[in-house]
């Protein structure tokens, strides 16, 4: 599915910048640990915050993002604007192909 402003993805590229930029911090397999930051898998259709025992801060908590392609594209641009006062540390996503092809 095409979104607004998204481009169509490319999954071997995502891989690698998903291996280079988040797995430092996010696991992605079901039932794996919350690191730096929560286990994302599942996480589409997921409201913001909702990971059990990951300690979120009261921001993403309140935020009401409900993760879709469309969300995450926006969101993966640039987390402390989208989000202000998240705890995730990472600068954002600024090509829109990048965001696509990790999503």
């Amino acid at each position: 599915t095409i979104m607004s402003g998204m481009p169509e993805g490319d999954v071997a590229n995502g891989a690698k910048l998903f291996k280079a930029r988040c797995t430092q911090c996010h696991t992605v397999n079901k039932g794996g640990a919350n690191k730096t930051g929560p286990n994302l898998y599942g996480v589409f259709g997921r409201q913001s915050g909702s990971v059990v025992g990951y300690s979120y801060t009261s921001a993403n908590k309140n935020a009401g993002v409900v993760w879709s392609e469309q969300t995450l594209f926006d969101y993966l641009e640039n987390p402390k604007k989208y989000i202000p006062k998240t705890k995730m540390n990472f600068a954002g996503f600024k090509k829109p192909q990048d965001r696509a092809d990790v999503i």
